[in-house]
């Protein structure tokens, strides 16, 4: 998966081997969210709608943390932070590389497919048709050659994923749970999502764009101006780098390998190298973030389990979050 693997195998020494063990619980959050809060939280889908992040954010900060409100936000007590061995991940029952190379191997195996039945059927064609075919491959020739150009493949990842997800069930919960994590975490630790799509047709049909594919979107106008003015505070890396590791994280919970979530680690690989990150300090971030992100998800499987439920029927964002709200299932988060 390019340098964060190296990150993680870097050698580093540590006189102790600690087994890190979930954080200790304080406070349950709500079991039902009261019917005021529940009013909020559809004018927050009506702020969505209409493109307002600053007041959608400014509607949940005032839930935040009140009785009755949104007392899971951004209340996720998280591991102390430091620089954790691959040892004392491992204790955890974390193994780094499966969880950070994913190999999209389902649609792999759906793309091969697809080209050997292209073959065969080019085969099948010129022996009916003849020298129509070589026309005709002259076109999808040039249909390929535009893609690539004007849409950087937009095309065909969107009907590889559409193949994937109407012939594939696997793939099909693979992305739900990868984006049921991404949003969980996002919310948990402080961070407000603001939209998802679990297909590139549904991302088209909501962006109008060919080169957004599934994903979770997250209102960050504040992270992106820490960005833009070169100073990026420890506290909205941290959140940044654990909501970009969730996606891999859920999956590797679930399945034991992660397959979807190589472009999230690539951008929070480009994010620390923008920011100077030298290795050392990249790979502490990255250790923390995944053993963080773990033991979160891993504490709130039956949240996520029915948030996943949610979004894979399309429910609205603040309908995903009333759900949070209602199954977060320990003492404390």
């Amino acid at each position: 998966m390019g340098t964060l693997i190296q990150y993680l195998g870097a050698t580093l020494s540590c006189p102790k081997r600690l087994k890190l063990q979930p954080v200790a619980s304080r406070a349950r959050c709500s079991a039902e969210v009261g019917v005021s809060t529940r009013q909020l939280l559809q004018q927050l889908d009506k702020e969505l709608a209409k493109g307002d992040d600053r007041a959608a954010l400014a509607l949940v900060k005032d839930l935040q943390g009140k009785p009755g409100g949104l007392r899971c936000f951004g209340a996720a007590r998280q591991v102390p932070q430091r620089l954790y061995t691959l040892d004392e991940l491992r204790l955890n029952g974390i193994e780094a590389p499966s969880l950070l190379s994913p190999v999209d191997a389902t649609l792999g195996s759906i793309e091969r497919n697809l080209q050997i039945a292209a073959i065969l059927g080019g085969l099948a064609a010129w022996n009916a048709i003849g020298q129509q075919v070589f026309y005709v491959a002259l076109g999808l020739l040039f249909l390929w050659t535009l893609d690539s150009v004007s849409f950087y493949g937009g095309l065909g990842n969107l009907l590889l994923d559409t193949v994937g997800h109407t012939f594939s069930q696997k793939y099909h919960n693979r992305v739900i749970q990868h984006e049921a994590g991404h949003f969980l975490i996002a919310y948990l630790v402080g961070i407000l999502p603001k939209g998802y799509a679990l297909t590139s047709l549904d991302a088209l049909k909501k962006e109008g764009s060919l080169n957004v594919q599934a994903g979770t979107a997250c209102v960050d106008f504040e992270f992106v101006e820490e960005v833009n003015a070169g100073k990026v505070s420890a506290t909205a890396l941290n959140k940044f780098s654990c909501i970009a590791l969730a996606g891999v994280a859920a999956e590797y919970l679930i399945y034991g390998i992660a397959e979807g979530g190589l472009d999230d680690i690539r951008k929070l690989d480009s994010l620390l190298k923008s920011l100077g990150f030298t290795q050392k300090k990249a790979d502490s971030q990255v250790r923390w973030s995944v053993l963080n992100t773990v033991l979160l998800l891993r504490r709130h499987e039956g949240a996520r389990t029915k948030l996943a439920e949610a979004m894979s029927s399309g429910k609205s964002i603040g309908s995903c979050i009333e759900v949070i709200e209602n199954f977060i299932d320990v003492s404390d988060i």
